[in-house]
């Protein structure tokens, strides 16, 4: 197949316009360009052709038969191309399309599931894939529209929206457990319980982080038991195997019916918030700028965003 550049590209739609109009004037005035340009250019692409496309007098224009079969073919492919940006036009309109979201267990379950139902009904043109993943990964690579992580996770090339408030985290014990071994009154004291180790997605185990400002401290805290997601941990606190640490809006059902209960309560830091990231702010789809106005409003936070 022959090559041809952004100039062969021009002066085939001036050729095209040329055929339409049946006059050199007509379409220049069409393209908004002088008769003498027009004519540069038609002699510019019949020469890197090397077929005479118009034959042309002082009266009159009319292409050859290699021109005329051209131009019929032009006329069905740039139809094509007119068509296609009218397609994007209904991308602009209101949610449309795929959308690939990565996110990590918990925000699937405490952000995505709430809202999912609500929003599919909607937004019928919409589709979404979830994958549910606590590896960081780099969305674009890996083929993604937008991914969730917390907001001091996020690479700092990326456009983070927060989907909630900070988050509170809490050490959380079953009363059975406390019973036997205690309640530990200050952050040191969790060097003398079992406690449910997590690993992170990048392989590191996570040290505890409890308090703020001065008095913060991240412990290494020990442990028989290491899970990486937050619903083994909080099962494993349930049956009395060791304390938890985790949201706390993932322990609330089970601190509201009293199988849990918090200790280190005032030792319980505000973390980062939960949000949206994705490579850029311009022209964000439609599709994942209404979703994340609806987690956002499940939140408690201002539906709208600036996209």
């Amino acid at each position: 197949m022959p090559s041809y550049s952004r100039h062969d590209l021009a002066d085939l739609s001036a050729f095209a316009a040329i055929c339409r109009r049946g006059s050199f004037r007509l379409a220049a005035t069409e393209l908004g360009v002088s008769t003498s340009a027009l004519s540069h250019a038609l002699r510019n692409l019949e020469a890197r052709l090397g077929v005479k496309l118009l034959n042309r007098t002082t009266r009159s224009v009319a292409p050859t038969e290699a021109g005329s079969r051209l131009a019929a073919q032009l006329d069905q492919s740039f139809g094509e191309i007119g068509e296609a940006l009218s397609e994007l036009g209904r991308y602009r309109s209101g949610p449309l399309g795929g959308l690939r979201i990565n996110v990590p267990r918990d925000a699937s379950r405490l952000l995505l599931s709430p809202v999912l139902a609500r929003y599919l009904e909607d937004y019928p043109g919409v589709k979404i894939e979830v994958v549910v993943d606590n590896n960081m990964v780099d969305i674009v690579k890996a083929g993604f529209d937008a991914g969730m992580r917390f907001g001091d996770t996020v690479p700092q090339d990326m456009v983070c929206t927060p989907l909630t408030p900070p988050l509170r985290w809490v050490v959380v014990g079953a009363p059975a457990y406390l019973g036997r071994h205690g309640t530990p009154r200050k952050p040191e004291d969790l060097l003398r319980h079992a406690c449910i180790r997590l690993r992170l997605g990048d392989q590191t185990m996570y040290r505890w982080e409890l308090g703020q400002g001065p008095q913060a401290h991240a412990i290494d805290v020990p442990g028989a038991l290491i899970v990486n997601e937050t619903d083994m941990a909080l099962e494993a606190a349930l049956d009395g195997i060791g304390l938890a640490y985790c949201l706390e809006r993932c322990a609330e059902p089970h601190l509201r019916a009293g199988r849990l209960r918090r200790v280190l309560d005032e030792w319980s830091p505000a973390g980062a918030p939960l949000v949206m990231y994705y490579p850029s702010r311009r022209q964000l789809a439609p599709a994942l700028s209404r979703l994340i106005e609806a987690i956002r409003g499940a939140n408690g936070l201002p539906g709208a965003i600036d996209a």
